[in-house]
């Protein structure tokens, strides 16, 4: 493990700042679709919850958006044609937050904000967007599956998750 991520994981001293441009998917689950790209268009985010939906199937068969809600800013990759669509046909209803307020979409903000500061600013130069896609796969991963979380009792968030999938099997036996 290099030495950047054992200084993360013990609470020293950490990093990033996308160099280009990323579309992140979160929620308590962890970061489930991502994508890095050399400008903010449609496609980014397009095929961000695109991965987004395939990792949630892949780990749930029973999985459906129907009723889901996602909240972004106003930029234009969000209020195109394309990923409105997208959005409909995939069960998602779109919520965009007001223009300049960054309080509505905090958890987001405050996701691509460690990523930021905990692998691309670090980073002063790459060698291309093929070293930020790997860094980055590998800084999600971390994300998902190492990293403590305070909001959800101190674990990571594959760990919660799974918690919670025994919790409700478990209840759904005794009921």
């Amino acid at each position: 493990m290099p030495a950047q991520r054992r200084a993360r994981r013990h609470g020293g001293p950490v990093v990033t700042c996308p160099p280009r441009t990323h579309g992140v998917w979160s929620g308590v689950s962890g970061i489930l679709g991502w994508r890095v790209m050399t400008s903010k268009t449609t496609p980014l985010v397009t095929s961000a919850l695109e991965q987004a939906l395939f990792t949630r199937r892949r780990t749930d068969f029973s999985f459906t958006a129907t009723g889901l809600i996602h909240h972004s800013d106003a930029g234009s990759q969000y209020t195109s044609f394309a990923f409105t669509e997208a959005l409909r046909d995939s069960g998602l209803a779109g919520s965009i937050g007001s223009v300049g307020d960054a309080l509505d979409n905090a958890l987001m903000e405050s996701t691509i904000g460690l990523y930021k500061s905990e692998l691309i600013d670090r980073q002063r130069s790459w060698t291309g967007r093929a070293e930020v896609e790997r860094e980055t796969a590998a800084w999600v991963h971390w994300y998902n599956t190492e990293r403590l979380h305070s909001a959800i009792g101190y674990c990571p968030p594959v760990e919660y998750e799974t918690r919670y999938r025994e919790t409700v099997a478990s209840e759904a036996e005794v009921a």
